[in-house]
């Protein structure tokens, strides 16, 4: 068996699955709401990142098959991020340049990125901010953008639309931006709303 070989195969055939499955934009299936009244994420819900890797798995398998090698992470492929971004910011009511700003800063269109913190995936969702909103793998970009966007309109809310307290909170918390009546007096999160602002001036400069 060539190991290397067959990876690439499975890795070809996850490319090709996943990027047919984006074309469907909805964002997951929902299954109640949670106690501020949204809406909480099926993880189960048919297409799911998640699930069409085990699809593109199962299908490449058989004895002696990659199936049984565990995976490398999936390249999420730039377009299928355009249109998690773009359904979710749709669905949420946020404007798709703020949520693509804040991918990029916060890791830079990296799915299977995590922090030193243990923030995980495209919008670097905290474990337990992941779960509270229903999220059950953050490394799942479907899962990810849905909570991340559904978070951040939860944000805006809170602080009024206040775009750059929104922003704050999100790095922050927003108990800090409430504390401090403003951006907190951290040059991390002050550095953090200026690069994400400078990135949804331009990212809404382009869509024009």
């Amino acid at each position: 068996m060539n190991i290397a070989s067959d990876l690439a195969a499975v890795q070809r055939r996850i490319a090709q699955i996943t990027g047919e499955a984006a074309a469907a934009s909805a964002p997951p299936e929902v299954r109640g709401t949670g106690p501020d009244g949204l809406p909480i994420l099926d993880p189960n819900a048919a297409g799911a990142f998640s699930s069409m890797v085990s699809a593109a798995l199962a299908a490449a398998g058989g004895e002696g098959s990659p199936a049984s090698v565990p995976a490398p992470p999936a390249i999420v492929p730039p377009v299928q991020i355009e249109r998690l971004v773009a359904a979710n910011a749709s669905a949420w009511g946020v404007d798709p340049a703020l949520v693509k700003a804040i991918i990029a800063n916060e890791s830079g269109f990296d799915a299977n990125a995590t922090s030193r913190t243990g923030a995980q995936g495209l919008m670097q969702l905290e474990p337990a901010t992941a779960a509270s909103l229903g999220v059950t793998d953050a490394y799942d970009p479907a899962q990810n953008v849905w909570g991340g966007t559904r978070y951040m309109r939860g944000l805006l809310d809170r602080f009024h639309g206040d775009l750059r307290l929104a922003v704050a909170a999100y790095n922050a918390g927003p108990g800090a931006v409430e504390k401090y009546g403003g951006v907190p007096p951290y040059a991390q999160t002050q550095n953090y709303v200026q690069n994400v602002l400078s990135s949804y001036r331009r990212y809404r400069a382009q869509n024009r």
